[in-house]
């Protein structure tokens, strides 16, 4: 993950900005499955919200290999095939 990394360092680079407190909120929403307005992101210079929009892809494709990596335990579970490669 990449973006977050990325966040990381302009969080240490711009501290106590506002952009720096919304994409701080933002990490925090995606860990925390909360919801966050979308007038934070309009708010955030335009730096910040390319990382904003980079945390975001990386938080939906690691959503997506967790979604895959559940359906292929379930699938192996179930399967009696699947116990003879155990």
């Amino acid at each position: 993950m990449n973006a977050i990394k990325e966040v990381r360092k302009y969080l240490q680079r711009h501290p106590g900005t506002a952009s720096s407190r919304g994409l701080a909120r933002l990490t925090a929403a995606l860990a925390e499955e909360k919801a966050l307005p979308l007038k934070d992101l309009y708010s955030l210079d335009a730096d910040a919200f390319d990382l904003a929009i980079g945390l975001l892809q990386d938080w939906r494709l690691d959503r997506y290999y967790a979604a895959r990596i559940k359906l292929f335990d379930g699938v192996l579970r179930e399967a009696p095939e699947a116990a003879a490669f155990r």
